[in-house]
């Protein structure tokens, strides 16, 4: 074996690190998931990390500690956000160590086996999970949407022709509770008509929660505050934001595009808000209310 420089150990003590991190992430994984199947192919990759970590540790010579708070947050993250959505940050981490290995695949044919081992992760990761929760995508996309875009114009519009913050907050609450009884009950029609798999009860009910978290994130600031104007900010703020975090599930859990989504969402609440915001102005001047 060539003598190795203190860059050279730094970058394969990094290496190692990483590699006893995620055996402990896969290994968890591997107890959580549901199916035979799922639970072979973590706790294969789980060994195949910690076989890794032993071929670094010939060249450092010494036993690293694992990231225990990366365990911790991949944990947390499979609880809350479902293990598809942990895998596939988890097959980012994998193309980043296959790229980092190929780097270093010269040093032995011991290296250019991890390589493999990376590439082959990286091919069972892509199959491995079938979660409900994301064959209910588009139930939630549809209150996601629905509410945002229709009740950031509806927000828009009301805080320009009633101008009191607490009556647009109230306001607006009966109308979206209404409204995401409305789109649950017609979600559950639509997936009933529909020749599939997805149950009609949990579509609507994905579509109303969502339809409702929707319409929470929008009204708080006018429930805490009093200026209307800024309260209407906070609410595209809080609009985009739950735009911009539902984008990025999906587009790490289903492997598509977050900024073509994200745009078109955003897009069309803007369109939608700007069009509404015209609206309450030329009611209001017309009708002659002031409230």
């Amino acid at each position: 074996m060539n003598q190795l420089s203190e860059t050279d150990l730094r970058h394969i003590a990094g290496f190692q690190k990483n590699e006893i991190t995620e055996h402990y992430i896969y290994k968890h994984l591997a107890e959580k998931v549901e199916g035979v199947k799922n639970r072979r192919i973590f706790a294969q990759i789980s060994d195949d990390e910690l076989r890794h970590y032993n071929v670094w540790e010939k060249f450092t010579g010494q036993d690293v500690e694992p990231d225990r708070f990366r365990i911790w947050i991949f944990s947390m993250i499979a609880m809350l956000f479902g293990f598809t959505f942990a895998v596939k940050l988890m097959e980012n981490g994998e193309r980043n160590a296959q790229l980092a290995y190929e780097r270093v695949a010269s040093m032995g044919s011991e290296i250019g086996g991890l390589v493999k081992d990376e590439e082959e992760h990286e091919q069972a990761l892509i199959a491995v999970l079938d979660e409900e929760r994301l064959q209910y995508t588009g139930s939630i996309v549809l209150g996601l949407n629905d509410a945002l875009v229709e009740l950031t114009g509806a927000l828009a519009g009301l805080t320009f022709a009633l101008q009191n913050a607490r009556l647009v907050a109230l306001t607006a609450m009966i109308t979206g509770f209404a409204a995401a009884l409305s789109m649950a009950s017609s979600e559950y029609l639509s997936t009933k008509a529909e020749a599939g798999v997805k149950s009609p009860v949990k579509a609507s009910i994905y579509t109303g929660v969502a339809y409702i978290i929707a319409v929470a994130v929008l009204i708080v600031p006018y429930l805490l505050l009093d200026d209307i104007y800024l309260s209407l900010a906070l609410a595209f703020v809080g609009a985009f934001l739950v735009v911009a975090l539902f984008n990025f599930y999906v587009a790490v859990a289903q492997e598509v595009s977050f900024k073509s989504r994200f745009l078109e969402m955003a897009g069309l609440i803007v369109v939608v808000s700007g069009i509404s915001f015209l609206a309450g102005l030329g009611i209001r001047y017309f009708f002659g209310i002031e409230v």
